[in-house]
């Protein structure tokens, strides 16, 4: 399904089901996000599911974080066609 992801907000772009409280920390029914692939890749390279559900479980905690924001100001740059490599997060 294309549209617009709910996280970087490029538009008619292949998306994805983002469960943002993660399955294994009990989200299974709670609020889901559509996110295009790199972001949600990227959100589950930086931040593991614990992080994930105790700090960052909507998308405006996550638009608000700060090393989140970069990867956001260089993603919202990118064509909606460029296939997008994953960087591990370095902590």
């Amino acid at each position: 399904m294309k549209g617009v992801c709910e996280l970087c907000e490029r538009e008619n772009i292949e998306l994805t089901v983002h469960h943002l409280t993660p399955r294994e920390e009990g989200g299974s029914h709670l609020p889901t996000a559509m996110l295009c692939k790199a972001c949600h890749k990227q959100i589950h390279a930086m931040y593991s599911n614990r992080e994930l559900a105790i700090r960052l479980h909507t998308i405006t905690l996550l638009k608000d974080d700060e090393e989140l924001k970069k990867y956001l100001n260089w993603i919202r740059k990118q064509p909606n066609t460029k296939a997008v490599k994953t960087r591990k997060s370095r902590k």
